[in-house]
This record gives C-alpha cells, sequence and structure tokens, in this order.
C-alpha cells in the first residue's frame, strides 16, 4: 500500500519502538551538563542502548578572541581540544561500563546548530540536555541553547533543570 507506515514508525520513518534506544547527550561539563549525564545512565532502563557524547567548541569563541588572544589562536583551540577529550573520554568510559555503546564527538560550530545537524544525520531518538549552559550571560545576549535545541528538534528532547 502506497503511503504506508510500518507498525512501530511515524510518517518520517523513524522507529518509535524502542523509544530511547539512540541518545544524543550534548554537554559543555557545567554542572547542569553532568545531572543531565545522570539522567542518560537512567535511560538505559528505558532500553537505550547507545549514546553519542558532543562537545561543541563555539565558533563564535574564537571570533571574540581574535580581538583580545594574546596567544596563537591555534594554540588556544588545540588547548581547548585537548581538555574536551579528557573530559569527554571520562563520560565514555562510564557509559560503556554501564553497558552503553557510547561514542564521543568534538565539534566546533554553534552549538545549537550543530546539535540539530548530529541529531538529524545520526537519526536520534532523543536528546537529553541541561536546562542552562556554563553562561548565563551569554545565554541572556545570545539566546538558551537548549530553547533553540527544543524548539527545532525532530527527535524527544529531555531537559534537566537546575
Amino acid at each position: 500500500m502506497a503511503g504506508s507506515v510500518s507498525p512501530g514508525t511515524d510518517i518520517t520513518g523513524r522507529d518509535h519502538t524502542g523509544m530511547f534506544t539512540k541518545i544524543l547527550y550534548p554537554t559543555d561539563f557545567s554542572d547542569i551538563a553532568m545531572k543531565a549525564f545522570d539522567v542518560v545512565k537512567q535511560l538505559k532502563d528505558a532500553g537505550a542502548e547507545e549514546v553519542i557524547i558532543l562537545h561543541v567548541i563555539d565558533s563564535r569563541f574564537f571570533d571574540a578572541m581574535a580581538w583580545y588572544a594574546t596567544k596563537d589562536l591555534k594554540e588556544i583551540e588545540r588547548d581547548l581540544n585537548k581538555e574536551a577529550k579528557n573530559q569527554v573520554k571520562k563520560l565514555e568510559d562510564e557509559l560503556k561500563e554501564a553497558g552503553f555503546k557510547a561514542t564521543v564527538r568534538i565539534e566546533e560550530g554553534i552549538p545549537s546548530s550543530v546539535i540539530l545537524k548530529i541529531e538529524r544525520d545520526e537519526g536520534i531518538s532523543a536528546i537529553v540536555i541541561g536546562s542552562h549552559g556554563t553562561s548565563n550571560l551569554q545565554e541572556i545576549l545570545i539566546g538558551s541553547v537548549s530553547e533553540k535545541v527544543i524548539r527545532r528538534a525532530e527527535s524527544m528532547v529531555l531537559v534537566v533543570k537546575r
């Protein structure tokens, strides 16, 4: 039958038989992001199998730093990547120990845009995100990453509050 929908899928073809099978966990390593990490681990009991841990290095940071940096921007970028890899590795190990398939992505760009692109590209079931990031002032000036993700995501978004 043309245009029919298979059992367990919606009209876009997304499978909803395991509501939380593939989780996207964006983190900025803030306290609230770590609370969201605890929620991710609890989703194992709800059928979660795979977690993509995502850290986005905000490209707007480099634009601002270009005016004020006393060190080479490439050196700053290397330092940020190294620190992110160290922090993300701990999270990845913890998830694997809990029985998840865990992968890590460290990307550069505008956080909300990168999160939404990966959601689409990876066929994510749910995004688990903290309600506020590391910079409340930045959120006032340019808008909350979590708010943008909530408004534009195709999958379910679980927002963890403070």
